[in-house]
């Protein structure tokens, strides 16, 4: 056990280690840049405001809820989550979509009659996922189920194929025929179908929708294995 005065110097040196890693990369909130945090309470409070519902273009058939809007801290958080990996930005995502999820039981927007709920990732890249060093999605909606209970949990059911152009900028027929037939279950993926959970709501969790057609294609495939989706919720609405 080291002494007290070696203690006091290893407090010392911490503290000149994290200040200067701190001019190197910059402790900023993840949602307004604001200095000295990772996530501000002013940008905690936006992200845990009362989910608004969407109407997108390409209407899922299901009701398409948002934490917010495309625009201030939700935007930055996604964008930095997704295109500057910061893992950081998960948990406080998944504390602000566990209590969208709450808000929407409590609207009753999901079967009163739920004993379970199941989270189901959009679709990604494979390459995407690697990438980023795993799903930011799939991480979001795991620190929500986290922190909601044992009878929450994620199924990572989707992908998306890799001849699938990136959707960026494509008109929103075009994202349409972009996903068509582009969109699969994954082949060892557990399937919550309504014979082996027939008390379970099941929720399509995404980063952001645009057009609602990755949502609208996403319900289709899983409807296709027995899947009913009655939900979508996004980090941002666009």
């Amino acid at each position: 056990m080291p002494s007290p005065t070696a203690r006091t110097w290893l407090d010392g040196a911490w503290q000149v280690a994290r200040a200067g890693a701190d001019l190197v990369v910059p402790l900023l909130c993840g949602g307004c840049g604001r200095p000295g945090t990772r996530w501000c309470r002013s940008c905690d409070d936006v992200a845990h405001d009362d989910p608004i519902v969407l109407t997108p273009r390409v209407p899922p058939p299901v009701g398409a809820w948002a934490l917010g809007r495309y625009r201030g801290p939700m935007r930055s958080a996604v964008l930095e989550l997704k295109e500057h990996g910061r893992r950081d930005l998960v948990a406080p995502l998944g504390s602000a979509l566990a209590h969208g999820l709450v808000r929407l039981a409590a609207w009753s927007e999901l079967p009163a009659e739920a004993t379970e709920l199941v989270l189901v990732p959009a679709p990604t890249r494979m390459w995407s996922a690697r990438r980023r060093g795993g799903d930011p999605v799939t991480a979001i909606a795991s620190d929500a189920a986290s922190r909601l209970g044992a009878r929450v949990r994620v199924a990572p059911m989707l992908r998306t194929s890799m001849w699938a152009r990136d959707s960026a900028g494509l008109s929103a027929r075009d994202r349409v025929d972009n996903l068509d037939h582009a969109v699969a279950v994954r082949p060892r993926a557990r399937r919550p179908t309504a014979a082996t959970h027939p008390h379970a709501a099941v929720v399509l969790v995404d980063d952001v929708l645009t057009t609602g057609a990755t949502a609208s294609e996403s319900i289709r495939v899983l409807a296709g294995v027995g899947v009913r989706v009655d939900a979508v919720l996004v980090i941002a609405g666009a």
